[in-house]
């Protein structure tokens, strides 16, 4: 089923619901479509939490926040931004800081969780916005479920896509990430300054395009049709880097475009890798400053989607995890796995997630 017709589909009894929020159907065309809708989308610089961040908006309605991941811009959300607007539903989504257009602090310890949750809250603030539904996608699902966790007065609802929460652990989190003699785990290969920039950063359209591929379910795909196994795109061999296998094919996947990737490739070419890094340098570093939410709950209502070849569910405990999801959020609402697809989850199924995020949204109790 293409993306109109799914959306149409999947939201025209929502719309019998709620008449002010009719869908256009003209929202959930194919690509010829969203290009005339992404001309609608605007951008501009914003001073929130002591920094300026780029947000790219659209629409008009409740807020609902978009937070994207590791290594992707506000772009990622380029479907849903359309389609929620579409919805009735005004849509912001930022470059988080150090990515795109936003401010890039060079300090490591500028990028804790502390900052990111609060540059969220900062964008509400700038916004004159009391609450939003806030969506996150890998990092920003972890900055989401924070954000859920800690300022409920803020963020009414989260959906979370790739990453279910993950409780704070017992020791600090490098401690407890794998490693063996002839291979180490990716976040632990992110941590030291410089190589990962270095190899990232020697080619980042081609990065970007490996990568992008290589996570996704068609990538996946890909390499059991070859006969051998999926790359363990977890583990970084020692002395070799993170871009593994064969890379992205002459010709992509329907879900994404060269277009697409130009965009990518140039805004890392002209801000690098770095900003996006310091993320991962501040794991040990958040769980020194987050004792104090030691079990702490997520009970604002939530829902969470990922794609059943998302590498990230193969991380040792995310079983446990899934399994135990309802005790540690107990207000979620769904759990929404989608087969075949990997890691980038709103862009693989940008129809599939923009369908589920307004079913979800019109099921909360305010839209205030």
């Amino acid at each position: 089923m293409d993306r109109r017709r799914f959306l149409a589909a999947a939201l025209a009894p929502l719309a019998l619901q709620a008449a002010p929020l009719t869908v256009s159907s003209s929202a959930f065309a194919a690509n010829s479509e969203r290009d005339e809708n992404m001309t609608k989308t605007t951008q501009r610089m914003i001073e929130a939490n002591g920094i300026r961040l780029n947000i790219a908006e659209q629409g008009e309605g409740p807020l609902v926040l978009l937070v994207h991941g590791f290594p992707e811009t506000w772009y990622s959300w380029r479907h849903q931004i359309d389609d929620l607007a579409a919805a009735g539903f005004r849509v912001v989504a930022p470059d988080m800081r150090g990515y795109g257009k936003s401010d890039a602090p060079q300090a490591i310890d500028q990028y804790t969780i502390l900052h990111l949750v609060g540059d969220m809250v900062g964008i509400l603030d700038a916004l004159g916005v009391p609450t939003a539904v806030i969506v996150g996608h890998d990092w920003g699902a972890s900055v989401a479920w924070q954000a859920a966790l800690t300022r409920p007065d803020r963020f009414k609802a989260i959906a979370a896509l790739s990453v279910p929460f993950r409780p704070r652990a017992k020791a600090l989190p490098t401690s407890l990430m794998p490693r063996t003699e002839a291979a180490q785990f990716y976040q632990l290969y992110f941590q030291e300054p410089g190589p990962a920039e270095a190899e990232l950063g020697r080619d980042p359209r081609a990065t970007l395009r490996n990568m992008l591929f290589g996570a996704s379910g068609d990538g996946v795909a890909a390499s059991r049709a070859a006969g051998g196994t999926p790359p363990n795109l977890a583990m970084v061999p020692k002395g070799g880097g993170f871009l593994q296998g064969p890379g992205a094919p002459p010709t992509l996947p329907s879900w994404i475009s060269e277009r697409d990737i130009d965009h990518y490739g140039e805004e890392f070419k002209r801000t690098g890798f770095r900003g996006a890094l310091n993320y991962y340098r501040n794991l040990d570093r958040n769980w020194e400053i987050t004792g104090a939410l030691t079990g702490l709950q997520v009970t604002i209502p939530a829902l969470y989607m990922a794609g059943d070849r998302d590498f990230l569910l193969s991380f040792p405990g995310t079983d446990q995890l899934l399994a135990n999801l309802k005790t540690l959020v107990p207000g979620l609402r769904k759990v929404q796995m989608l087969p075949g697809c990997g890691h980038w989850t709103q862009q693989e199924r940008p129809g599939e997630v923009s369908a589920a995020l307004v079913e979800f949204m019109r099921a909360l109790p305010s839209r205030s």
